[in-house]
């Protein structure tokens, strides 16, 4: 190779090494346009919003500052501006993985995952939700501890359950073993009569949580993680058997989240999940 070749060369490669380095942002760019096209396509008036903006600025002269159609898009432009939040929320918390999640958030399974959240981000009364949905995308982004069928549970569950549901589970997060008492009286305070409305919203709360398999009673387990039966009490005569049913209220008997509340909480209510003893479903 000649001398007069060697320039040439050094162009050339110093030529292929810019392309390059411009491929990897155009590509990361690509990748999170797919995400945004996701969930925006899930929710179904961002189109028709756009397209009242743009019919609005155009006829805005004409148009009466009380009409219908004003009142619409004021009532959106909030929650355009919320949605405009989250999004730029995730992608910098995106930002913080690198590339190790390229191909996961545009993997198929993944953008239904989005399309399946963001519908239930669009339906969702409460900020709070909305932050859960958008913590439990960027979670399972980042990290595989379950599988998407329970990913897509959490979605559910999200949908289902109360701001009031997720103060209780935050508590017996937060307090493993705590009694119905002392949730209560953590989150509430004074401890209401058996007969009110809000015993009675107490009861439906536990029992939601319970038979959805978010929480348990505490139980003891042996060496195969089986739980141990109690043994029933036995009462020394007729007389001393109670006279009251059980109290929505009740002090002695523990509550723990079960596995998947566990795993529930870390999806949702963290900023960055924690991995529960590995990554069971790891890319």
């Amino acid at each position: 190779m000649s001398d007069t070749q060697l320039p040439d060369d050094r162009v050339i490669v110093e030529r292929l090494r810019q392309e390059l380095a411009k491929t990897e942002p155009s590509r990361r760019r690509r990748i999170i346009e797919k995400f945004v096209l996701a969930a925006l396509g899930s929710i179904p008036w961002i189109g028709g919003f756009l397209s009242a903006a743009y019919e609005y600025r155009a006829e805005e002269d004409t148009l009466q500052q009380d009409s219908l159609q004003t009142q619409w898009l004021e009532e959106h432009q909030e929650k355009i501006s919320e949605l405009r939040d989250t999004l730029s929320e995730i992608e910098k918390r995106f930002d913080t993985f690198g590339s190790t999640i390229e191909d996961r958030i545009q993997s198929k399974e993944y953008l239904c995952l989005v399309r399946k959240a963001f519908r239930a981000w669009d339906e969702a009364d409460t900020h709070e939700k909305r932050r859960y949905i958008a913590n439990l995308i960027i979670n399972a982004a980042g990290t595989r501890v379950c599988s998407d069928d329970v990913i897509r549970l959490f979605i559910d569950w999200l949908e289902l359950y109360h701001e009031a549901h997720f103060a209780v589970i935050r508590e017996i997060f937060q307090y493993p073993g705590s009694t119905r008492y002392e949730i209560w009286s953590s989150i509430y305070g004074d401890i209401p009569r058996e007969d009110s409305a809000e015993a009675d919203l107490y009861k439906l709360l536990i029992r939601d949580l319970s038979t959805g398999s978010v929480i348990r009673q505490e139980r003891d387990t042996n060496a195969l993680g089986q739980f141990i039966r109690k043994r029933p009490t036995k009462t020394s005569t007729r007389n001393s058997a109670p006279t009251t049913m059980e109290s929505a209220f009740e002090n002695t008997k523990p509550y723990v989240l079960t596995e998947m509340g566990k795993q529930f909480v870390h999806y949702t209510m963290n900023e960055a999940v924690t991995r529960l003893e590995g990554d069971t479903y790891g890319n």
